[in-house]
Order: structure tokens, then C-alpha cells, then sequence
């Protein structure tokens, strides 16, 4: 049987007030609990003497049996001292990949990212066209000159053909 010190909530909705308890790790949050060493109100002000009230002697005596603090709890309990000595002696974890995000989430990520760098490219090619199009007019008029007298023209030997015959 695995010991944990651990908070037990209740209070009301918005209005947590947490037991300080030593249970299976198996049991429910809240559920069955072998004893409860003390009591932890959030609501209070930090510096507040009422906030953390933990036995710290019955604390140490589960420490010694073997009972884990979770992190919270080694964090009150390492502000505890019984004949001179620290209650529990916590080193706050280091994970570094906490925050890093899931596979999925890379992925959806580098999505975003290709449909961006296509968004700017097509973007970047519409204003192209745009300038092309402003640039374009007065390049455009040469060119419809020609055709209209390439049309005129074949108009014209259709005619020649047709009085020659």
C-alpha cells in the first residue's frame, strides 16, 4: 500500500477549502482517508497564520513510515521543522518539456505555417499582377493597334480575292 500526504478538497463551489490527509494513493481525492493532519484555506492572505495549519509532528512521523507528500503538500511541509530538523526537504521539480506541445499539435502548428507562407505568396503575386495590370495600359494599346490592323488585313486580300475571281 502506497502512502501519499495529500490535499482533500471541499468547501463550496468557488470556495475551496482543502484538508491536509495521509491516504492510499489508490483511494478517491476526496474519499477515504487514513488521517487527517491538518488543513490549507487558499482564500486567505499569504502571510496569514491561519492559511497553512499543519501537525508538523504527526507529519514527520508519516514521512519516516514512508508516506509521499505530493508537490504541494512537500512545499508546506518543508516550512515545517520538528526538534531542529526539516519536516520533508523539497526541491521543486524540473520538467522542461512541460510546455512543449503534443505531436498534434506541432502539427496543426506547421499547417498554419504552410497555409501562411502560401497566403503571402499569393498576396505578393497579386500585387505583382496589380503593377503589371497599372503598367500594362499604355503597353497594351500598341498591341491592340497591331491586331486591329492584322485583322483589317486579312479582311482586306479576302476582298482583293474576291474581285480577282
Amino acid at each position: 500500500m502506497a502512502l501519499k500526504i495529500r490535499l482533500s478538497r471541499g468547501g463550496s463551489k468557488k470556495r475551496p477549502f482543502y484538508r491536509v490527509v495521509v491516504a492510499d494513493s489508490r483511494a478517491p481525492r476526496d474519499g477515504r482517508y487514513i488521517e487527517k493532519i491538518g488543513t490549507y484555506n487558499p482564500r486567505l492572505a499569504k502571510d496569514s497564520e491561519e492559511r497553512v495549519q499543519i501537525d508538523a509532528e504527526k507529519a514527520a512521523e508519516w514521512v519516516k513510515k514512508g508516506a509521499k507528500p505530493t508537490d504541494r503538500v512537500a512545499r508546506f511541509l518543508s516550512n515545517l521543522e520538528v526538534e531542529g530538523t526539516k519536516v520533508y526537504d523539497w526541491q521543486p521539480s524540473n520538467n522542461p518539456n512541460k510546455g512543449e506541445p503534443g505531436t498534434k499539435a506541432k502539427e496543426r502548428i506547421e499547417e498554419r505555417a504552410e497555409k501562411e507562407v502560401a497566403r503571402k505568396e499569393a498576396e505578393e503575386e497579386a500585387k505583382k499582377a496589380a503593377e503589371e495590370a497599372k503598367n500594362a495600359p499604355a503597353e497594351e494599346e500598341a498591341p491592340a493597334e497591331a491586331e486591329a490592323e492584322a485583322e483589317e488585313a486579312p479582311a482586306e486580300e479576302a476582298a482583293e480575292e474576291e474581285k480577282t475571281s
